[in-house]
């Protein structure tokens, strides 16, 4: 009996090793799972375009309520404002986690188009009603075409599957909603 003991004490020890070993290995691979390694120069610069970028449509979804009563134009703004919000907040997350710049902010309404995909925005903040719907409407459909753009060239060149997914979702979302403001810019 004392030598069954003794077998099942030996048994125990080193199956509780074992427990140990894979409970540091889980830890270790979870850990390795978070580790920023996967991105590259066009994963950095990709987000670091897409926050002003995103910030400047935010920008022009704040205009809506106060200028129009359209309620197409109204609930886009609403669901481009949802929409990008969460969006910023990822990327900024991703370049602090990369040790990258995030970003200021750069609010200004009426900068000038660039390699962005910006958009000037002139006097839109001075129209309403009819006037601003067909202003707004035009500028966000080159705005996301910029978006898009920006995609594109990012996808042909980034590595992180989690910038690379938010990319493609920026494509397809924003090539559905020009598609949808283009029906809704004759209507304006």
């Amino acid at each position: 009996m004392a030598g069954g003991q003794r077998r099942s004490a030996r048994h125990t020890y080193p199956a509780a090793v074992l427990r140990l070993l894979a409970v540091a290995a889980a830890v270790l691979s979870l850990a390795a799972c978070g580790s920023p390694a996967t991105q590259n120069s066009a994963d950095v610069a990709f987000a670091q375009g897409m926050v002003p970028h995103h910030e400047q449509a935010l920008e022009m979804t704040e205009l809506v309520a106060s200028r129009t009563e359209n309620p197409h134009v109204i609930d886009l703004a609403s669901r481009i404002s949802r929409s990008q919000k969460p969006e910023i907040d990822r990327m900024n997350g991703w370049l602090r986690s990369w040790n990258a710049p995030v970003q200021a902010s750069s609010h200004s309404s009426h900068g000038h188009s660039d390699s962005r995909g910006m958009v000037e925005l002139g006097n839109l903040a001075d129209l309403d009603g009819t006037e601003f719907d067909r202003q707004w409407l035009s500028l966000m459909i080159q705005h996301h075409r910029g978006a898009v753009e920006m995609a594109h060239k990012y996808l042909a060149a980034g590595t992180d599957p989690e910038t690379r997914k938010l990319a493609q979702d920026v494509v397809a979302h924003q090539e559905k909603e020009i598609s949808e403001m283009e029906s809704l810019l004759p209507q304006g």
